[in-house]
């Protein structure tokens, strides 16, 4: 199987809570790093994601260790989602 890794910055303006973590994250930027295989037997190259990650602290944070957290791409598309809602 061939795979691929994508790295994107996500930037959250609020604190935000995800289901694997007891206490909400800093807003900041951080690294989403998701990782695809090649779906074989078709005629054209495509790709399932089969693993998603946040690397934490966030990027401005200054940290001597960080750590990826195993996250779901939807749980990750709400807090995004939730992050756009006003406040109040």
């Amino acid at each position: 199987m061939t795979e691929r890794t994508t790295v994107r910055l996500i930037t959250f303006t609020h604190p935000f809570n995800l289901d694997s973590l007891v206490a909400p994250l800093d807003a900041g930027t951080y690294r989403l790093v998701v990782d695809e295989e090649v779906i074989e037997g078709l005629s054209f190259k495509a790709y399932r994601k089969i693993a998603t990650h946040l690397e934490i602290p966030a990027i401005s944070i200054q940290a001597v260790r960080r750590q990826q957290l195993k996250v779901s791409s939807a749980e990750i598309a709400s807090a995004l989602r939730n992050d756009t809602l006003p406040l109040g």
